[in-house]
């Protein structure tokens, strides 16, 4: 390499991460594991046993096709008490298939991004993470991982803001 060059280093993260609650969705202004199951299908709704509605926030489509378009790996990490439910609604949702890692269960997300590390052989300067919870971001940040807090669900703008910060950290 001729001297003063630098290696080209990747603008796109090889591991797109997801928070599940109040990131890709909401679940009728609650947590999933405050749900009540059964959960089912009315008139083209997600419903729990109350009637709460769960949905995907309305630009997650639109971020899931963009991943996938652009051959960018997708996880879901989320520390819920219902594993089961998490799970559950992730596949009523349609969704389970974008995502080639699922890290849910009641844990630090330190625990979840040293699992969805070792799991893809990803770096954690390579990874960018979606979270709802301020003390998840802090944490994670601390391992090099681009993370972006997420106040009020997903959009199409913050995703791209996110993309854009995660480029110029590897610049």
């Amino acid at each position: 390499m001729p001297s003063g060059r630098q290696p080209m280093t990747r603008a796109v993260p090889r591991l797109i991460v997801f928070d599940l609650d109040f990131t890709l969705w909401d679940c009728g202004g609650t947590w999933c594991d405050c749900l009540t199951p059964p959960f089912r299908q009315s008139n083209a709704r997600l419903l729990d046993r109350g009637d709460r509605h769960i949905r995907l926030y309305d630009d997650v489509q639109w971020i899931l096709d963009h991943c996938d378009e652009h051959s960018i790996t997708m996880a879901l990490a989320s520390r819920t008490e219902q594993p089961p439910w998490a799970r559950e609604l992730v596949g009523l949702l349609g969704i389970t298939e974008r995502f080639a890692y699922a890290e849910i269960y009641p844990s630090s997300k330190l625990q979840h991004f040293a699992s969805l590390s070792q799991q893809s052989g990803v770096a954690y300067d390579e990874m960018l993470f979606f979270d709802d919870e301020m003390r998840n971001i802090r944490e994670v940040s601390s391992l090099g991982v681009t993370s972006v807090f997420v106040e009020t669900g997903m959009s199409r703008k913050l995703f791209e803001d996110g993309m854009k910060r995660f480029a110029q950290r590897r610049m």
